[in-house]
């Protein structure tokens, strides 16, 4: 019995540290690689819309924060960025509708509509920005996103010099659909993937190569 108990103190303790790493790295990644406070675009990234063609609770959110964003003189344009990547909805077109009936002009959207994940989210948004002459985004996401958008970008710093921006990320509101355990359970996901990429980096692709 005490040998028993003993074990699972053990593994408790190993499970406690684990936890523990695992939070502090998710808590110290970086959120932006410049202090302005205005920019040039606003991105607002995407995630799959429902599969009648509406936005998803998700997706919702971040247009409504994109919007509050741009109203508040955030960045006098919005790049919605996201294609077809679960289903046959474009995110970016589904988002663009979505903010267009809340009054944003639709000369102030800009869709991207072929990325697929969120490395190609930045990396063609990246491309859309340097075209129209523009540096800097303040980048909307689902709060538990953030952390590897952030890893992403700061690694465009480095793999991709020519696709590089200042950047600050920004979150949108959960979902009010979102319960406690579920907001916490793609919180701790997250920073788990985030660990791992900052261990073993991005493998290489033609959108963010090895460095």
């Amino acid at each position: 019995m005490k040998l028993l108990n003993r074990t699972l103190i053990v593994i408790a303790l190993i499970a406690f540290v684990l936890a523990l790493i695992v939070t502090i790295n998710y808590k110290t990644l970086p959120t932006s690689n410049t202090a302005q406070t205005h920019f040039d675009t606003i991105i607002v990234l995407g995630t799959p819309s429902r599969s009648d063609g509406t936005p998803s609770p998700e997706q919702r959110e971040r247009v409504l924060e994109g919007i509050r964003e741009y109203k508040a003189g955030v960045a006098p344009h919005i790049i919605m960025t996201g294609g077809p990547a679960h289903n046959n909805f474009v995110e970016a077109h589904t988002m663009a509708q979505f903010a267009q009936t809340r009054g944003i002009p639709t000369d102030v959207i800009l869709e991207e509509p072929q990325a697929l994940n969120t490395i190609q989210n930045i990396y063609y948004s990246a491309q859309l920005m340097h075209q129209h002459n523009w540096s800097s985004a303040e980048v909307i996401s689902s709060p538990y996103h953030l952390g590897r958008t952030a890893l992403i970008l700061s690694t465009f710093d480095n793999a991709q010099p020519t696709l590089s921006i200042h950047w600050h990320t920004h979150p949108a509101p959960w979902p009010q659909e979102y319960s406690l355990p579920r907001e916490l359970l793609l919180d701790y996901g997250e920073a788990v993937r985030c660990l791992q990429l900052r261990i073993h980096g991005f493998p290489p692709s033609k959108f963010l190569p090895a460095y």
